[in-house]
């Protein structure tokens, strides 16, 4: 008995490892464009990669078919989401704290419209699926979607530094 169960073990453990080594890398960039920082300093990108790969290993004995790398982005999504709702107080509000690098084409993004466009865009997900999974009508995704591309299009003009006054004595 012992013996089945280990070899069930190192079998588990042979195809998660298969599957880490296959689909990590694509995985963290898509966490990084999420978190929308710098691809050699994502630690944000990197937590929540961390949590979602271990609840796929939580849960690879359940999987029965279905595609782990599907399951996967699918919690990178939603912990995103939550992280965002509890960060910012809403996926759609502006940042009052902790801005995305300043260099990061995604900064003028709402953590809401980011993820849209990751699932969308880089992911490949079609309309329906990302709406099925953050609970919105497929319109709404379609319309924050092409709000994005837009934002990343034409972005918004960087204020100008005030100018000194100058003062007559």
């Amino acid at each position: 008995m012992r013996k089945r169960q280990a070899s069930r073990n190192a079998r588990r453990a042979r195809e998660f490892e298969a599957f880490v080594a296959g689909a990590a890398g694509r995985l963290l960039h898509a966490a990084t464009l999420l978190t929308a920082e710098p691809p050699n300093d994502n630690p944000r990108a990197r937590r929540l990669l961390t949590a979602a790969l271990a609840h796929t290993y939580a849960v690879w004995d359940r999987l029965h078919g279905e595609d782990p790398y599907d399951r996967t982005r699918q919690y990178l999504a939603v912990r995103f989401a939550r992280g965002a709702w509890h960060q910012y107080g809403g996926l759609g509000r502006p940042y009052p704290r902790g801005r995305p690098a300043p260099d990061s084409a995604l900064r003028h993004l709402t953590p809401q419209e980011r993820l849209i466009l990751v699932l969308r865009m880089y992911e490949g997900v079609a309309e329906e699926q990302a709406a099925a999974l953050l609970g919105l009508p497929t319109e709404r995704v379609r319309a924050i979607c092409a709000r994005a591309m837009a934002t990343l299009l034409h972005p918004p003009r960087e204020a100008a530094a005030p100018i000194a006054k100058v003062v007559p004595s």
